[in-house]
């Protein structure tokens, strides 16, 4: 069974914000941002997993019914909540979750005569820092992870201005690399003119199928092109991870043995040392 070295926690300097995007739909975002915040609060982190899709996936992967979900991510970025307050437990002790639902549809258009559109998340977090260190007696949020929806709209510019990192997952597939010339160019622009320090903190192949040789050539190929920057962690194509959505549970919860649990516990523990590199930086 693969372990992460404990007392991760103490290398960090408040929150860390990951964005986990990529404009392409199906590619695992979802999925990475359930599992990896599961495998990170099962090592005594505190995380927060902040739903920025109108689908709601990431809530009922994490079992919030949407009958549950009174305070959203639409009422956080449209400041009528605050992340505090919108926050829900998970059946994961130390993994709570910012629910969403269709609300969000509409946000962008409500959004557009707003000059400051683009630092909602940002002020957001802000805000709940202050909050949190107004409470020393209280753990604080050491990881929160953001699932992007599959575009580059405001939302997932939202989330790029409020990070310190984005995890970009890329499938092994064809027409893997479709598009993120794209996510690299806004990456860049947010990085040039909203969020100087945003960097790719990595990018995660998953659906990898060690019998296909397709899979094998993608790997190679995207290794290619991000070089050192690629996880030598590759999520598996497993049933047990597509079944587990479906139960609200993330994989680690489902089947904790499986390859696809165990894979997301390796990636966890690659993150946490980028992260302390990042900082020792």
């Amino acid at each position: 069974m693969t372990t992460i070295a404990q007392g991760s926690g103490a290398a960090h300097r408040g929150v860390r914000v990951l964005a986990i995007c990529n404009q392409k739909g199906g590619v695992g975002k979802t999925t990475t941002a359930i599992n990896l915040g599961t495998a990170l609060a099962a090592i005594g982190e505190k995380v927060l997993v902040i739903d920025l899709d109108a689908q709601g996936n990431a809530s009922t992967g994490l079992g919030i019914s949407p009958d549950n979900r009174h305070i959203t991510t639409y009422d956080v970025l449209a400041t009528k909540a605050s992340i505090a307050q919108a926050a829900l437990p998970t059946l994961v002790p130390n993994l709570f979750i910012v629910p969403a639902n269709s609300d969000l549809v509409g946000l962008e258009a409500e959004l557009l005569g707003e000059q400051n559109r683009s630092f909602k998340m940002r002020d957001a977090i802000v805000a709940l820092n202050a909050a949190q260190r107004g409470r020393p007696s209280e753990q604080p949020f050491n990881y929160i992870l953001i699932d992007c929806p599959p575009s580059l709209n405001v939302l997932t510019l939202n989330a790029m201005v409020a990070a310190n990192s984005v995890l970009v997952p890329v499938q092994c597939e064809f027409f893997a690399l479709e598009g993120i010339s794209q996510l690299k160019q806004t990456i860049d622009g947010v990085r040039a003119s909203l969020n100087p320090s945003l960097e790719i903190q990595g990018v995660v192949l998953t659906m990898h199928d060690q019998r296909a040789r397709l899979s094998d050539e993608v790997a190679t190929e995207v290794r290619n092109t991000f070089g050192s920057k690629v996880y030598a962690t590759m999520i598996p194509r497993n049933v047990k991870i597509a079944e587990a959505p479906s139960h609200g549970k993330p994989i680690l919860l489902y089947d904790f043995k499986s390859a696809g649990s165990q894979a997301y516990v390796q990636l966890a523990s690659e993150i946490i040392e980028r992260e302390r590199q990042f900082l020792a930086a």
